[in-house]
């Protein structure tokens, strides 16, 4: 995939040397541990909506949304297979691994090399997406908005991708998200309501 010089400047401009604290903070952000609590506000919201009949058709159709999503970003972080038969499948290198940027901040580099479609844009979309139809709140919306653009940055920070990946795993997670609001509807409707 080519490397556009708005992506590379815009990354250029993002990316810097916070310090410890901001680093950590970020490392928190990319993580899992630090949401915990979201995600049990969002179950908790979801039952009270629906009951535990509605919770387990939400968890059913966010599983298929954040899995689809993982998956086909997954694809581009992993291309071996693709790339033995298409020498050009579009793959390239993260910030970190690559060349073309200069003076990076690295807090780490245990990630793998390729990060063309960023699969935490993508799977946080997709939660984002699916969880906001479902419990239709309007703070509750900005509060997600609020979360996928603070990790969607935190992946920028950490130098693991650059703003187009973001951007194509944003469209990604639109994409499975809208799968999952599809799942979650037919099931209501064909369980709940039955």
């Amino acid at each position: 995939m080519n490397q556009t010089t708005w992506d590379i400047a815009l990354f250029e401009a993002l990316n810097f040397d916070g310090g410890r604290l901001f680093d950590a903070l970020m490392v928190a952000v990319s993580g899992v541990i630090m949401w915990l609590p979201l995600y049990a506000l969002i179950i908790y919201m979801v039952w009270r909506k629906y009951s535990w009949y509605g919770v387990a058709i939400f968890v059913t159709a966010v599983a298929v949304a954040m899995g689809m999503a993982d998956l086909v970003s997954g694809i581009f972080k992993h291309s071996g297979p693709f790339r033995a038969i298409w020498p050009d499948f579009p793959v390239r290198l993260r910030p970190m691994f690559n060349d073309l940027v200069s003076d990076v901040h690295v807090v780490s580099t245990e990630h793998g090399s390729y990060g063309t479609v960023s699969a935490h844009a993508a799977t946080i979309v997709s939660l984002a997406l699916l969880s906001s139809y479902v419990i239709r709140r309007r703070w509750f919306i900005i509060l997600m908005s609020v979360v996928v653009v603070l990790i969607c940055y935190s992946r920028i920070y950490l130098a693991c991708h650059f703003p187009q990946d973001i951007l194509i795993g944003v469209l990604l997670g639109l994409i499975s998200g809208g799968v999952g609001i599809l799942i979650f509807r037919w099931a209501r409707r064909e369980l709940l309501e039955a």
